[in-house]
């Protein structure tokens, strides 16, 4: 629970470590994908078992997302293979697309497109066909996180340490938008768009989460948890920053109004 910090239900079934998580924009499905590659579905009310553990991959699962429609669940692995699963049935649908080394993956808000972050590029397919429409290098190294602009219109992606910025897409040329966005010194392991797509945030191993403004590509505020971070979101409201670290806290953090640039915020910690 949000206000409290309490956990509402434990949901058991993984026999390896949890990598993955989803949760379908309808809130009535949770899937969750862990190291041994097995894939679990989950009632999003309830978190009650759909499924039992699939075998989805043969190593671990690094990303999770539902299509839009919630009709589709894609699934990356370190194994190379982008998979793609009927949630009526669960069976798989389609051929795997082999793509290499996933990082990150992401529906496009109208389901149109799926971008996937790997070691050595950005690709984007139409889901429907399953044919890749496009690919860049994006980032001097591996590509790591993605998250698109509530428009479509935009895609950001993030660097490893090697290149620690974050570029933005054009997404009916594949050109980049202005320079890269610089801030971070580590890898950047997460991106999330703010639900007004005026805000992005961003988390690193370097310990902290940046806050940006899109129209200039600003930093207006560092949240600074304790240890090196895995995953961050935005609050449904948005009003809230919320980060997951290696140090098995998560820190929340209110976003004040009238945020002065480069301001700088301490969590409170569940």
């Amino acid at each position: 629970m949000l206000e409290t910090g309490l956990v509402l239900k434990k949901m058991e079934g993984h026999r390896d470590k949890v990598h993955a998580l989803a949760v379908s924009q309808d809130g009535q499905m949770i899937a969750s994908g862990d190291w041994g590659g097995e894939l679990i579905a989950w009632r999003g009310e309830t978190g009650e078992l759909l499924t039992q553990p699939i075998k989805a991959h043969s190593d671990r699962i690094t990303l999770v997302d539902f299509s839009p429609d919630g009709m589709v669940l894609a699934t990356g692995s370190n194994d190379g293979m982008m998979k793609f699963w009927c949630t009526k049935a669960w069976q798989m649908q389609g051929e795997p697309i082999k793509c290499g080394y996933v990082f990150c993956i992401r529906y496009s808000p109208s389901g149109e497109l799926l971008a996937i972050a790997t070691t050595d590029n950005i690709q984007i397919y139409n889901p429907g066909t399953m044919k890749r429409v496009a690919s860049f290098k994006g980032h001097t190294k591996r590509n790591l996180s993605l998250a698109w602009t509530p428009d479509g219109t935009h895609l950001l992606s993030g660097g490893d340490d090697e290149e620690p910025t974050i570029r933005e897409w054009d997404s009916s040329t594949w050109q980049q938008v202005g320079l890269p966005w610089k801030g971070h010194t580590d890898d950047i392991c997460a991106i999330v768009i703010h639900p007004d797509g005026m805000l992005a945030a961003s988390a690193s191993f370097e310990d902290s989460v940046h806050l940006w403004r899109l129209s200039d590509q600003q930093t207006i505020a560092i949240f600074q948890p304790s240890f090196a971070l895995g995953c961050v979101t935005f609050s449904f409201e948005g009003k809230h920053i919320l980060s997951g670290g290696h140090d098995d806290k998560i820190s929340e953090w209110e976003i004040p109004k009238g945020i002065h640039p480069k301001a700088s915020f301490h969590p409170s910690l569940s």
